[in-house]
């Protein structure tokens, strides 16, 4: 985008929905978002069963009430940052300010990377979890949801690995000093000055232009005929053709 700061134009210009939601950053933003519900949903709903020993509930992975804890947390993170940061894609272009920008670019770069080191995190613990999880009744019931739980959070790296370059090539970007440059320049360097304006002295319609080259003359006065030579207390004058003559001068 030309002129533009971080990745947007000038502050106050018209957002256009449909470009926007067609823009790659919204794509993965909405894709993350439905992800992170379907990561922390079907924990929420199926992710604790009946243990074998008594109506006491607990977490299908092995037992374990940190991983259903860890897997709600992460994917509710995900999708309430995912909300808010798709606002503050909407805003981003009423924020005049360049270091205001840059502060929610350099936040926006931090939390993607920070949530997708986490989802790394998650998915390993979570399928280990899985794995060590004895079969039983309520393992067959709730296993869907646990496989689903591990399948989107394995997804989910990828959709804020994305959003981590993406924002990274943001920053990148940076401000392009161009836009107010062209601001301040407002003739190029090789047009002509304009005429004087009507009523000031001078009328005239023609630009201004440098005279073209033309050669000096010589306007010095030609020699004299006779020259004149210092000789003490007179002149000598010596013509041309004539025996020279002492001048006497003044004492």
């Amino acid at each position: 985008m030309e002129g533009a700061s971080f990745g947007a134009g000038r502050a106050g210009a018209a957002l256009d929905p449909v470009s926007f939601a067609r823009r790659p950053q919204t794509l993965l933003r909405v894709v993350s978002w439905v992800f992170s519900i379907a990561v922390f949903g079907p924990i929420v709903n199926e992710g604790y069963v009946n243990s074998d020993s008594g109506p006491e509930l607990r977490c299908v992975f092995n037992g374990n009430t940190g991983a259903c804890r860890f897997g709600v947390a992460l994917g509710l993170g995900a999708f309430l940052a995912c909300a808010a940061f798709l606002l503050l894609d909407v805003r981003f272009q009423q924020i005049s300010s360049v270091r205001d920008r840059r502060r929610a670019v350099l936040l926006d770069l931090g939390f993607s990377g920070l949530w997708s080191f986490l989802w790394f995190v998650g998915f390993c613990f979570l399928t280990n979890q899985w794995q060590r999880t004895a079969p039983g009744p309520g393992t067959k019931q709730a296993g869907d949801a646990a496989r689903a739980a591990i399948a989107f959070s394995f997804f989910s790296i990828f959709s804020w690995v994305a959003l981590t370059v993406k924002a990274l090539q943001r920053f990148r970007l940076g401000t392009d000093m161009s836009l107010f440059a062209t601001e301040q320049l407002g003739t190029g360097a090789g047009q002509a000055y304009p005429g004087y304006p009507v009523g000031s002295g001078v009328e005239g319609t023609e630009t201004y232009q440098s005279p073209p080259f033309t050669e000096t003359l010589d306007t010095s006065p030609p020699l004299p005929r006779c020259g004149q030579f210092w000789l003490g207390r007179h002149n000598l004058a010596i013509g041309l053709g004539t025996s020279p003559s002492i001048i006497p001068t003044e004492a």
